[in-house]
């Protein structure tokens, strides 16, 4: 398939995804909004920085979709561009594991889970958390990345309130 067009359709799920986690966590009462770097306003607020941050300045969980709105940028790479511009705390990486481990723990049962790891130790090793042009954004910026298990019962409110779950990444 064309990369562009690959690109694209991976940037319109995301806006599916971030639907359906907007709805998840107002069904929780936490206000949320959906900001896209597509226009689709009968979806999704288009990104603009100074309404992403009157957003927060109300309390509201920002989930941002559509990556950057162009292809061969990662929505990794988003993440950390976004981060960046409304001087996030950190950011949540949500997975399919609860942290991150030296290998793949779906197909090695030995595989070690770090508590924390640093920026340069993601890279070295390679472990895979997020694209290197990500981390390095990050590390730049010093926005710690925490990765945790998405979808295990009560990890999204714990991660949104501020508990001490998954893997810590930071300087």
């Amino acid at each position: 398939m064309d990369r562009v067009a690959a690109d694209n359709m991976g940037m319109l799920a995301t806006l599916i995804n971030a639907i359906a986690l907007q709805d998840f966590l107002e069904k929780d009462n936490l206000p949320s909004r959906v900001m896209s770097a597509v226009r689709l306003e009968a979806m999704a607020e288009t990104y603009v920085r100074r309404k992403a941050l009157n957003h927060l300045e109300k309390g509201r969980i920002l989930i941002f979709a559509a990556g950057t709105g162009n292809p061969f940028f990662t929505t990794d790479t988003a993440a950390s561009l976004r981060a960046i511009e409304i001087g996030a705390d950190a950011i949540l990486k949500g997975t399919k594991v609860d942290g991150i481990y030296d290998s793949d723990p779906m197909h090695n049962k030995s595989a070690i889970r770090y508590d924390k790891v640093s920026f340069m130790e993601v890279i070295e090793k390679n472990l895979r958390v997020m694209d290197s042009t990500a981390v390095t954004l990050c590390r730049e910026n010093d926005i710690p990345i925490i990765v945790f298990k998405l979808l295990e019962e009560g990890n999204l409110r714990k991660i949104v309130t501020g508990k001490k779950i998954g893997t810590y990444v930071g300087g």
